[in-house]
């Protein structure tokens, strides 16, 4: 289902994953973020950007959880260009609708809570892969590629762009780092 997004006020997006280093808009403001009540997981299969339906990878998505946490990017959208913006969102997020659209609070580092869109996983869709062991989802990872390259691309960039943030993710360094070593095994 579609938010109704009032876009004569400031837009504001929620990026966890592929959004931390690749936003494809316009900023006028980022900041890091945390989201309640959520975490970021390889939950969600990729038949498009980083697998394919005969080899699926796998993508980050906001899975709900009690008590969970996630810490990313909030982006404020330049204005006059939320309309567009929320158009390439769609396109880009909603593909197979494996997301949904939510409208989140979220808690800036300097104390300002915003409203900011972002996406969800459907735990109902096809694509939802909750409760793969991180060893599982590393064999997954290491070896699939789709419509926007590797996998393990995907894995990296988003790893290494929380760490540069000061923001840990203990699990996806563990699969960074497994990852790694599957792909020198497979080459060795």
């Amino acid at each position: 289902m579609l938010q109704e997004i009032d876009l004569s006020q400031p837009l504001w997006v929620f990026g966890y994953g592929s959004l931390i280093w690749h936003p494809g808009f316009p900023v006028e403001e980022q900041a890091v973020a945390r989201l309640d009540g959520y975490h970021r997981a390889f939950c969600m299969t990729s038949i498009h950007y980083r697998g394919t339906p005969d080899s699926p990878g796998l993508v980050l998505a906001l899975d709900a959880s009690d008590g969970a946490i996630c810490d990313g990017l909030a982006f404020r959208v330049m204005p006059g260009a939320e309309a567009d913006t929320l158009d390439a969102l769609r396109e880009r997020e909603l593909v197979s609708y494996a997301y949904r659209e939510e409208l989140v609070s979220l808690r800036l580092r300097d104390g300002r809570t915003v409203e900011a869109l972002t996406y969800v996983i459907e735990r109902d869709h096809a694509q939802y892969r909750g409760g793969l062991t991180l060893e599982d989802q590393a064999q997954i990872i290491a070896r699939a590629c789709g419509g926007r390259g590797p996998n393990c691309d995907y894995l990296f960039n988003t790893a290494e762009h929380l760490t540069n943030l000061g923001l840990s993710d203990p699990d996806l360094d563990w699969l960074a780092a497994r990852v790694r070593a599957l792909a020198a095994s497979d080459r060795g």
